[in-house]
């Protein structure tokens, strides 16, 4: 498995081993040992999540006030534009993003810690993604940024208007949203 830092603190960008061959392929999607020894990350991983989406649908950005989630997300079908954004107001990197493409092509996989939102926007026709949470869902601590703040600034693919849920369509300005320490 390759592990690449990224722009925010705590955000690595994995790749792992592919074994491919005319039948197909094999990886390993997930070692908790390998994982650690790799990451230096010894996250213990309490719920894994799958949503399918449509072309243009963008979710987020998420994020738990309390029982902050890490994240590990990985595209199993098509192709998302994936974000993260620094909520730590101690980290250097507060208040700014990292997006990268995930698909099932690629293969790659991101570590968001625990302090960031998490979002993604689907540039394929369809897409899944799977996702494991170093916590569970607590809906009472959910919050949602505005997936377009100017003050965040994400350069979102975009090819049409983005297609939201109307909680996110609700989401909050960072400067109004409950934030890290």
């Amino acid at each position: 498995m390759q592990i690449t830092q990224t722009s925010l603190p705590g955000v690595l960008l994995i790749t792992p081993r592919v074994f491919g061959d005319a039948r197909g392929f094999f990886y390993e999607s997930f070692n908790q040992r390998a994982f650690a020894e790799a990451t230096g990350v010894t996250a213990t991983f309490v719920q894994d999540n799958h949503s399918r989406s449509a072309q243009h649908v963008l979710r987020g950005l998420h994020y738990q006030i309390r029982q902050p989630q890490g994240k590990l997300v990985r595209a199993t079908q098509g192709e998302v534009f994936d974000v993260a954004v620094d909520l730590r107001r101690a980290s250097p990197s507060f208040g700014q993003w990292y997006g990268v493409n995930l698909s099932a092509e690629n293969k790659q996989m991101l570590w968001i810690p625990p302090g960031l939102a998490h979002g993604f926007l689907v540039l394929s026709e369809s897409a899944e993604v799977q996702y494991k949470t170093t916590d569970y869902y607590a809906p009472d601590h959910e919050r949602s940024l505005r997936w377009n703040d100017p003050a965040i600034g994400i350069d979102w693919p975009l090819s049409a208007m983005p297609v939201l849920s109307a909680k996110d369509e609700q989401g909050m300005l960072m400067a109004q949203a409950e934030l890290f320490d």
